[in-house]
């Protein structure tokens, strides 16, 4: 089914900082590669059935980058509408190649975190992986209110990323997905997750990436730490705001966070 490409990049958005998924536009072509050698299937894999996306649902994929995200929904609910946002206009071509040949309803959008392209009360899920760590935390307070705002009745924001304490799957003794019972049976995201913003310094996507995911790189992962992510989307007003996994990932760990709109 042919992919939709569209750009919501406003004129005053134009020169809006933001980092490609492998630090360097240049380096784009070596992303999915980049993936799979350090094992983000499987962060990409667990995110989706996490999210439980049913067939029919409403999917907005925050970050999207180059579709490994929005193909893994796409193959645990094979029916779902999902928009892909990121603001890396390569990237998203790219994703489009992946997702041609997916039979359903591909929108892939241009644009940033802080105004997602969807209506009000649209989306039956929104969900984001490895993108929050490189999001300045003013633009993360913006994205939650976004993410309450286009969220229907019921509907659920599934979040992945780093916990913001380096190493703690080493600290914790975490070895393996598992030690987080029936949540953690699968789990995935993306390399650098293809979606960031910063606050000046760097190029950044709508919660992508900085300088690659090494410990050094995760300039605003610390606001994740000891439930930041779950204090952001309970201060967006959405409810029972809660981890519901952890997985080891690049040699630190990786939580997955859920909320709901009431």
């Amino acid at each position: 089914m042919p992919v939709t490409l569209l750009d919501d990049v406003r004129p005053d958005e134009s020169d809006h900082p933001f980092l490609p998924g492998m630090s360097r536009g240049w380096l784009m072509p070596w992303y999915d590669v980049v993936a799979r050698f350090r094992g983000l299937g499987r962060l990409y894999r667990r995110t989706a059935v996490v999210a439980g996306v049913r067939p029919g649902e409403h999917v907005l994929d925050v970050g999207c980058g180059t579709g490994n995200l929005t193909r893994e929904i796409l193959r645990t609910a094979p029916d779902a509408v999902v928009t892909g946002l990121d603001p890396d206009g390569d990237s998203l071509r790219r994703a489009a190649g992946k997702l041609r040949r997916r039979p359903a309803e591909v929108t892939l959008v241009r644009g940033f975190a802080h105004r997602l392209p969807v209506a009000d009360g649209s989306q039956d899920h929104v969900v984001s992986s490895l993108a929050l760590h490189h999001v300045p935390l003013a633009e993360k307070v913006l994205l939650a209110g976004e993410i309450a705002r286009v969220l229907g009745p019921g509907g659920t924001v599934t979040i992945a990323d780093f916990a913001g304490d380096h190493g703690s799957a080493h600290h914790h003794g975490h070895g393996d997905a598992a030690h987080d019972g029936p949540d953690a049976r699968s789990s995935h995201a993306e390399p650098g997750g293809p979606h960031a913003h910063d606050d000046g310094a760097h190029r950044h996507r709508p919660g992508g990436r900085q300088p690659g995911h090494g410990p050094g790189s995760r300039t605003h992962d610390a606001d994740n730490a000891d439930g930041g992510i779950e204090r952001l989307l309970a201060g967006a007003g959405l409810t029972d705001a809660r981890a519901v996994g952890r997985m080891p990932l690049l040699g630190d760990e990786v939580v997955f966070v859920q909320a709901r709109r009431a």
